[in-house]
């Protein structure tokens, strides 16, 4: 299968100021596979090396930090002599080993022409932040799971994708009955790499579920291994009520969902582990659609999962509502829909999401962002249904340059007037982009059309 941050690392590789990287990510997205697959394809030679699995390495790091001799521990670990013009080295799992991780400071400040790329588990490299946990001497890149491009490809349908990626409105129309039924699809598997390959094998659903209840499991008996014991009930808490909490007609995070008389400052360690081993995301509230977004917020937010396919097998939702016309994108009032918006704008944007609601939550945007120097708000439709009173009440009212809304419906872009306002220099109109919701990958292409 294809990774799309598969150019971000060659791009690290050539890169005059390249410092070791530490590719980051939340566990099973792939980030051992990528790493090995980058080493094939563009070094002749692969020092590979896991620190849940060498014991003796890990003394060793512990010990010291003379980059020759944990070279020469490198080489007596894998075979062969690292040469910094033609080898990889990957240090895995590197969250096992805090001496492994300050080691990066040395190799950056003493050894810069080695090549070295370190992956772990986002949950144990956050614990490690603080002392010796090398600031500014790494190059950070993180991995999220599959897009719905990358989901295209693995499934063998890569000239579909690459037709996406050209923007031609046109031509991509003409499939759009095909995008969307395999949009349907992605809603029920995810970009999970584990689930994607497995599907793309055999084509079972069953088994689909099987394995993304297994990393649900997974990840759920990781609160016990991982977390502090007084917070892990909590942690299960939150955990076990993303489905309702995004179910909801509001979908502000509500602690009173959880359990009576619990308040929201006491779930707050809890979550911060959540989101520090990247199972979920925030979306936090501003109180004013202005940049900085991150300078407005106001103490509300959403929580979104990690993955939409695990959204969905939470949920307990069967397979066969895939057959059934548009039933997946509205189920739970939407909620699988913005998941998959707030997915996509993290995939290929790696943007923060924000939102916005009036006083009385009579209207609502559900994403706003500003990944071009742009205060951008985003209306998840999650049906053919167009209107949108809370989109143009909010324009009408702040009057950002563009909007975006996207839904099932094929793309169109449109200019509406606003009225003038007198002894201003605010704008007359903004430009109204409808995106099909599997072609979010053109989103910034159109944000710089405005």
């Amino acid at each position: 299968m294809e990774r799309a941050m598969m150019q971000k690392l060659l791009e690290w590789k050539n890169s005059v100021s390249r410092k070791p990287l530490l590719l980051r990510g939340a566990r099973q997205v792939g980030k051992t596979w990528l790493l090995k697959e980058f080493g094939k394809r563009h070094f002749k030679k692969c020092a590979y090396v896991r620190f849940d699995k060498t014991k003796n390495l890990q003394e060793i790091f512990d010990r010291e930090y003379d980059i020759g001799r944990l070279l020469t521990a490198i080489q007596l670990e894998v075979g062969f002599k690292p040469t910094p013009e033609d080898t990889l080295i990957i240090f895995d799992e590197i969250q096992q080993s805090a001496s492994a991780l300050t080691s990066l400071k040395y190799f950056c400040e003493e050894a810069p022409e080695y090549a070295i790329a370190a992956a772990g588990s986002q949950l144990g490299i956050s614990d490690k932040q603080g002392t010796g946990f090398p600031v500014g001497k790494v190059n950070t890149l993180y991995l999220h799971p599959m897009s719905f491009l990358e989901f295209l490809e693995a499934i063998g349908q890569k000239g579909h994708a690459d037709l996406l990626r050209q923007g031609d409105w046109i031509m991509s129309s003409s499939y759009h009955e095909l995008y969307t039924d395999w949009l349907r699809h992605y809603f029920f598997i995810g970009g999970m790499p584990e689930v994607v390959d497995n599907f793309s094998r055999n084509g079972d659903f069953r088994q689909v579920r099987i394995l993304q209840n297994n990393l649900l499991q997974n990840y759920q008996d990781d609160f016990g291994k991982h977390a502090p014991p007084e917070d892990v009930r909590r942690i299960e808490l939150i955990w076990d009520s993303l489905p309702s909490q995004l179910s909801k007609e509001n979908k502000k995070f509500m602690a009173s969902n959880l359990q009576e008389h619990i308040k929201i400052g006491n779930l707050m360690t809890a979550m911060q582990w959540l989101l520090g081993a990247a199972l979920i995301r925030h979306t936090k509230k501003v109180s004013k659609p202005d940049l900085p977004l991150s300078g407005y917020t106001d103490g509300g937010f959403k929580v979104f999962m990690l993955d939409v396919g695990l959204l969905t097998a939470k949920s307990n939702l069967d397979a066969k509502v895939i057959l059934d016309g548009s039933r997946i994108f509205e189920e739970f009032k939407g909620a699988l829909a913005e998941q998959f918006v707030q997915q996509e704008l993290t995939a290929y944007f790696d943007a923060k999401t924000y939102y916005w609601s009036s006083e009385k939550s009579h209207n609502e945007i559900d994403f706003l962002i500003d990944i071009t120097s742009t205060m951008v708000p985003i209306e998840t439709k999650a049906s053919y249904n167009l209107k949108a009173k809370s989109l143009k009440a909010f324009c009408g009212k702040f009057r950002p340059p563009i909007a975006i809304r996207t839904s099932l419906a094929k793309y169109y872009r449109q200019t509406i007037p606003l009225p003038t306002i007198e002894d201003t220099d605010t704008p007359a109109s903004y430009d109204l982009v409808d995106i099909p919701l599997y072609a979010l990958c053109q989103l910034e292409q159109e944000l710089q059309k405005a």
